[in-house]
């Protein structure tokens, strides 16, 4: 510990007259640099020697929770938890990394339309409600905003989900129609779902209340096995081009 040093948060509440709140905000808004250079948090140690400056258009406005939109790579677990993504998936991903730790300023979009600010804080209180197999690739979403959180708790059962998956093999004849309608999935007849060729080993999913197995239960009652999944959107959001491990800013005007 540096001789004489304070916390920053107690640095810059005394430094520019404001509440420890307020001095918080300021530090985790990215709005303090010390020796020119900016720090987020606040129990940071400073030297009274040390230059602490605030950003001059620093905002002290409570900071607005986000929501990050990930291209998860195959090999990553992502949901509720790990022992809920097993009971949710039958995951064979046993010691799989969590997608979360793909989660940094290191993976963010270079070109993300979003345009904000990186902060330590948005990696924090993240939760996921939209789980995907380990071995599938594709839009993974966490966030703090607890308005999505319920949105995809309450509605992810009607929210339409759209998958490229890769096929292998010869489908039956008339196949492509049972599986826009025809076919059951443990026992219950499965409701019309669009399905369509995107090239000749490429079928496109587009359905809703989705159960673990599904997809490759479908495929394999007519022909076909599959070798890749990958969710290109949910509800009305989609992947677009973002690049496979890493992530984006949801924006504003953005709903599921």
């Amino acid at each position: 510990m540096i001789e004489d040093s304070m916390r920053l948060v107690k640095r810059v509440a005394q430094q520019f007259g404001c509440s420890r709140t307020m001095a918080e905000q300021y530090i985790e808004g990215g709005w303090v640099s010390v020796e020119g250079r900016v720090v987020e948090l606040p129990g940071a140690r400073v030297a009274p020697a040390q230059a602490v400056t605030l950003a001059a258009d620093a905002s002290p406005m409570a900071l607005t929770p986000v929501t990050l939109l990930l291209h998860k790579p195959p090999g990553y677990e992502a949901g509720l938890g790990r022992e809920t993504a097993h009971a949710a998936h039958g995951s064979r991903s046993r010691g799989a990394p969590d997608a979360g730790t793909l989660l940094g300023a290191a993976t963010h979009q270079a070109d993300d339309p979003a345009h904000q600010r990186v902060l330590l804080r948005h990696f924090r209180a993240l939760e996921c409600f939209t789980p995907l197999p380990t071995e599938a690739a594709g839009l993974v979403v966490y966030t703090q905003d607890w308005r999505v959180a319920r949105k995809l708790q309450e509605d992810m059962e009607t929210l339409e989900q759209e998958c490229i998956v890769t096929v292998k093999g010869q489908i039956h004849e008339g196949g492509l129609q049972r599986l826009c309608h025809g076919l059951a999935f443990n026992g219950r007849a499965l409701p019309p779902i669009k399905v369509s060729w995107q090239n000749e080993n490429r079928l496109r999913f587009a359905l809703k209340g989705i159960r673990p197995g599904q997809i490759p239960a479908m495929c394999e009652a007519v022909g076909l096995s599959v070798a890749a999944i990958k969710r290109i959107r949910i509800g009305r959001v989609p992947l677009a081009r973002l690049p496979e491990g890493q992530w984006r800013y949801l924006q504003p005007w953005e709903r599921f």
